[in-house]
């Protein structure tokens, strides 16, 4: 569990609950973050459900607690009329050594994913995000890798240099600092999606150099299996991302139905609101092309490889029908002097045997000038 207190100019980090949920131990002017995993919130949810009513005046209703509990739940958006709930799945780590609902690990409850490496990344865990006025509370798989990167981020940018003095002055601070729950949320959310933009080069690597052997005639391409493996792996991806694409985008139409906000500085936070969670949902639609031109690659790839392995057995049979077309007039000169008749030209004269195989010996020659000119003997490239 981590606990930090935000306002606009500095970040402090807590070590527990309890002295927070004391009336007036926040700042007014500031706002926090509890982070913690879903272990620690199903252990800690009493204490976070006094420190909500302290700061919020109100608690998170049982089917939102479940939801944020749920290890298998897609990314989606809801919302009441004091906070609002987003659930975003992120890519998973390589250990996978996280429980789910059942209690044992969440890795043992899967098959092993086969294929490259770079496939075997494709696996989630969710993400859960209350945004309330004053709080923002994440659950987060166990690694909490998403959070402690962030938090890195968030103490460096309102950390003093070796001398002692800020890193930045108040108003730089502020502006590299979230300037409120929602804001922080997105922060965070941006940072996952990231994550997928990552792989983009890794994925284009792997099918381009399954392309190129796809492409290449004279390479024998056996790897069908890992393939369809990256196919389906595409497919999950796809649907991972129009999941995400929907809750952001309900996020912001949720935005949009809010009442006008009063002053300028209300007014500028919401447009920043705005700002980022269209930026977010742009870096997702990113994503979404970009699986779709791997998709198509792929299946264009399949079907290009089979073009080609159609194209050389046309030329091997066109080759074939060639030569036997070529030796059939000769088979036809050779069957008739092996008829059993007494009398056949040629047959009692000494050099009839050099007359026949003259005679095939031209008519072969002028059949392959004449295929070769139609161009029936060139390898087609």
């Amino acid at each position: 569990m981590r606990i930090f207190e935000i306002s606009r100019s500095q970040v402090s980090e807590h070590a527990s609950l309890a002295p927070l949920a004391v009336p007036g131990a926040c700042s007014a002017h500031g706002y926090l973050w509890i982070s913690l995993t879903r272990d620690e919130f199903r252990a800690a949810q009493p204490e976070v459900q006094q420190i909500l009513q302290t700061l919020c005046q109100t608690q998170l209703v049982d089917l939102h607690v479940a939801d944020l509990l749920n290890d298998q739940l897609p990314s989606h958006y809801d919302y009441t009329s004091l906070y609002d709930v987003l659930v975003f799945r992120r890519l998973a780590t390589g250990n996978g050594a996280e429980t789910g609902n059942s209690g044992e690990p969440a890795q043992a409850q899967r098959p092993p994913r086969g294929g490259p490496p770079v496939l075997r990344r494709i696996d989630t865990r969710p993400v859960g995000f209350a945004v309330f006025d004053r709080v923002l509370l994440s659950v987060h798989p166990e690694d909490g890798t998403v959070r402690d990167a962030f938090a890195a981020r968030l103490l460096a940018a309102a950390s003093p240099d070796d001398r002692g003095t800020p890193a930045l002055d108040v108003r730089a601070t502020s502006a590299r600092l979230p300037a409120s729950p929602a804001d922080l949320m997105l922060r965070i959310v941006n940072l996952i999606v990231d994550g997928y933009l990552d792989m983009r080069r890794e994925l284009t690597k792997q099918l381009d150099h399954w392309q190129t052997e796809l492409i290449d005639p004279r390479s024998r391409f056996t790897n069908w299996s890992a393939l369809m493996e990256a196919r389906q792996s595409l497919h999950r991806l796809d649907e991972i991302c129009e999941d995400q694409r929907a809750a952001m985008q309900d996020w912001i139409d949720s935005l949009e139905t809010l009442p006008a906000p009063q002053g300028e500085v209300a007014q500028r936070e919401r447009e920043l609101i705005m700002v980022r969670s269209r930026d977010v949902l742009e870096h997702i639609q990113r994503v979404v092309h970009h699986v779709h031109r791997l998709e198509q690659n792929a299946e264009t790839a399949v079907q290009m490889h089979f073009s080609v392995q159609g194209h050389r057995a046309n030329d091997i049979m066109r080759v074939l029908t060639v030569l036997t077309a070529i030796f059939l007039p000769l088979n036809l000169i050779a069957g008739i002097f092996g008829m059993n008749f007494e009398f056949i030209p040629l047959v009692h004269k000494a050099d009839g045997f050099w007359i026949a195989m003259t005679a095939m010996l031209v008519i072969a020659v002028v059949l392959v000038v004449i295929f070769w000119r139609k161009r029936y003997l060139a390898r087609t490239r």
